[in-house]
């Protein structure tokens, strides 16, 4: 992905990733045993993304509509430090977390995919829509990322944030470097 300009300025200044899950970590779909315990399906290259993100010292945030546990564990496992989840009011809760964190809206990317994403897509410094997101989360993102929620979307932008900073050769020096 070959950021426009004015998206590569907005990368420059982001302090903390926001995510919506359904949609944008996941491809939408939920599966519900019969006893009615939720099974969500994540991308571990978004996931790989997001913990080279938090190594280089940006935040990471989940805001979600929904409470699920297979969230709350996949969350745990990648270290994601700041979970709101059950949320009627995305935009309230991510002001008050930013706040603890000193960080403004200015300095957030949020990636979202549908129409409870779009007042906090509004607010943020870089909004990010994904490839099979609502037009209307499309037309109001500064970025639309390649591929579709659940299938790298996340990582995408990861990789630009990287990028933007000239942290991507440490990442791919590692890697490389990496012995068995």
């Amino acid at each position: 992905m070959n950021p426009r300009p004015e998206v590569l300025d907005a990368l420059k200044k982001i302090k903390m990733l926001v995510l919506d899950v359904d949609g944008v970590l996941t491809d939408g779909g939920i599966i519900f045993g019969a006893d009615g315990y939720e099974i969500k399906t994540f991308n571990v290259k978004d996931g790989l993304g997001i913990r080279l993100l938090i190594e280089s010292g940006i935040e990471v945030c989940i805001a979600t509509g929904r409470k699920s546990e297979s969230l709350r564990h996949r969350c745990r496992e990648l270290g994601i430090p700041h979970v709101l989840e059950g949320l009627s009011n995305k935009t309230m809760a991510v002001s008050a977390l930013a706040e603890k964190l000193d960080i403004a809206f200015e300095q957030m990317a949020f990636i979202g995919d549908d129409l409870p994403d779009l007042a906090l897509m509004q607010r943020v410094g870089l909004p990010v829509a994904v490839a099979d997101a609502h037009s209307l989360i499309k037309k109001t993102a500064m970025m639309t990322t390649e591929s579709k929620g659940g299938q790298g979307a996340v990582r995408e932008v990861c990789e630009c944030l990287l990028q933007s900073r000239n942290l991507w050769e440490k990442v791919l020096k590692r890697f490389s470097d990496a012995v068995d």
